[in-house]
């Protein structure tokens, strides 16, 4: 899979949250792994995982997306 960057930037140089385009016509995105006890008001399936961003994140990432 290629990503491409959508947003997110650390100043620190360290990975942070960030937002990706994939060459498949999908988004990733980084962020930090929620336990079971965060999610107790969703259930998720196998396979599946919740992370965490700042909402800031994503309004990057929508005003980067409509170009």
């Amino acid at each position: 899979m290629k990503l491409t960057r959508i947003a997110g930037d650390c100043p620190d140089g360290v990975t942070c949250p960030t937002v990706y385009a994939s060459d498949r016509g999908t988004v990733v995105v980084q962020g930090y792994t929620l336990s079971a006890d965060d999610l107790s008001e969703i259930t998720l399936p196998s396979g599946e995982g919740a992370v965490e961003i700042p909402l800031s994140l994503l309004k990057e990432a929508a005003r980067a997306h409509r170009g």
